[in-house]
């Protein structure tokens, strides 16, 4: 009985240590995010919704200025918990290199310079048995005098909602990582926007999520039908929506994955 109970200690000591160490790595993760006053120097109207399954997450927005464009990301990391958070480290960390070297200001350029650096980081040739972590992507280049936006994706979509129309950028099909496919370039999509236009970058935890009576996925069609009913709600408003709308879908099922959706509106 005193062997099992000093078993049981060293387990619960064990899961305190392990908790403070995700907590810690947490609060990192939350560090090298953009902060809230940052963004809102950039952006007068958005919102961010951000859940985590775990207390790290592979999900990770990202947002900079450089000269007179503004770049906006969702990155989506395979995995989550511990080894998503590492990649979204990266990932943000690569991000800021890209914006530090000259040359133009490109969605999809930015995207193929992150691909570069994924893959050696990962030591990835190509080959079949290798390492095939990655990335999914959605990222924005914003020119606020003209109003002009550029947009790539590696396997996520940018959506746009003007006046309660709702239109899908499609991204590409592969990611930034390795790929079973010889690696192409990302495409760019230019978008001119209008004031009152909102645009919202995902990772696809929304709509992957189970639940409902049924418990199947949320999936795409309902996630883009709430969007257009929200959309002339206030940001924060839009926020809250989103986030009782997931509960009450969750219900008592677990969380499958992170959760982020990133919404702007351009005045």
């Amino acid at each position: 009985m005193k062997e099992n109970t000093l078993t049981r200690e060293k387990l619960l000591e064990q899961r305190r240590e392990l908790m403070a160490s995700l907590k810690y790595a947490s609060f990192i993760q939350r560090a090298v995010l953009p902060d809230q006053k940052y963004m809102e120097n950039l952006f007068k109207e958005f919102f961010i919704f951000h859940q985590p399954r775990d207390i790290v997450s592979g999900d990770f927005y990202y947002c900079s200025r450089k000269e007179d464009h503004i770049v906006v990301a969702v990155g989506d990391c395979t995995g989550h918990g511990v080894p998503g958070a590492l990649m979204s480290i990266m990932g943000i960390s690569f991000l800021n290199e890209i914006l530090n070297i000259r040359g133009t200001i490109r969605s999809s350029r930015i995207l193929n310079l992150l691909r570069e650096r994924v893959m050696k980081a990962l030591h990835q040739k190509g080959y079949e048995l290798e390492n095939k972590d990655a990335m999914d992507m959605a990222l924005c280049v914003f020119h606020p005098r003209s109003g002009k936006l550029q947009f790539s994706g590696a396997n996520n979509p940018l959506y746009h909602i003007r006046n309660k129309v709702l239109t899908e950028i499609k991204a590409d099909k592969m990611p930034v990582g390795i790929d079973a496919i010889e690696e192409n370039s990302f495409t760019s999509h230019t978008l001119q926007l209008k004031a009152g236009d909102i645009v919202y970058l995902f990772s696809d935890g929304y709509p992957d999520q189970f639940g409902g009576p049924e418990n199947k996925k949320f999936k795409y069609g309902p996630f883009r039908e709430l969007l257009i009913r929200i959309s002339d709600l206030s940001m924060e408003e839009q926020r809250k929506e989103l986030d009782l709308v997931m509960s009450e879908w969750k219900g008592h099922e677990p969380q499958v994955d992170d959760i982020l959706v990133f919404g702007i509106r351009f005045i």
